[in-house]
């Protein structure tokens, strides 16, 4: 998911002036996201101060988020988390788009907060706005392995190899959730995939080594 996104208000013109002035307001605030999402990466304190002088101003949705992305930068994943949660609930949350975007932000920074069934939760709630975006099932797998849910967490791999056949991520993950439920053959088969895309990856070779090391020990 990217975090940069378009931010769309139902401003309606009662006249090209007005129309002009919407667009500039628009426009003006896309640019003082953008700042802030970019301060965010050297300067997140700073930027959460600036978030902070721009929700006194009016309280806009963009606002909120630059406070509650920084708040993840600086390390607050839960209040971060519940920020973008409430954004996304919101009556002024923005486009189906937008609401799918904070919710599977919200989903990775419970993931770094080590509360994976909350990120579960959130990561649901994203695709009832982005049903068919394979990342947002490949972040939901993720959450489900952390609990060892591994049937879920494949079940939802599936889905995201099937809209998305050459994610190697995708691969890597429902080969280890294989692993995990003894399946060796099958998990070795989501190997291969992955190297086929990158014959090289570290942790494709990493994972078959583990295969291996898993199908002896069964064996003896």
């Amino acid at each position: 998911m990217v975090s940069l996104f378009p931010i769309i208000y139902g401003l309606f013109a009662i006249s090209v002036n007005a129309q002009t002035v919407a667009d500039d307001i628009k426009a003006e605030e896309q640019a003082r996201l953008n700042a802030c999402l970019e301060r965010q990466i050297e300067e997140p304190e700073e930027a959460y101060e600036d978030g902070l002088a721009w929700l006194s101003e009016g309280n806009r949705p963009a606002a909120r988020y630059c406070t509650a992305t920084s708040l993840i930068q600086l390390g607050k994943y839960v209040e971060g988390a519940d920020r973008l949660e409430a954004l996304a609930g919101a009556p002024d949350g923005g486009t189906l788009e937008d609401r799918a975007i904070y919710l599977a932000q919200a989903g990775n920074a419970w993931l770094l907060a080590g509360l994976p069934e909350e990120a579960v939760i959130a990561f649901t709630d994203a695709m009832q706005f982005a049903a068919h975006d394979p990342t947002i099932f490949i972040d939901r797998a993720r959450a489900y392995l952390l609990q060892e849910k591994w049937e879920e967490g494949e079940a939802d791999l599936d889905q995201a190899i099937q809209m998305q056949p050459g994610d190697i991520t995708a691969y890597l993950l429902r080969g280890e959730a294989r692993l995990r439920q003894d399946r060796y053959d099958d998990a070795m088969g989501d190997v291969e995939q992955a190297r086929a895309i990158d014959k090289t990856n570290i942790e494709a070779l990493v994972l078959r080594g583990d295969i291996r090391e898993a199908k002896r020990l069964a064996s003896e």
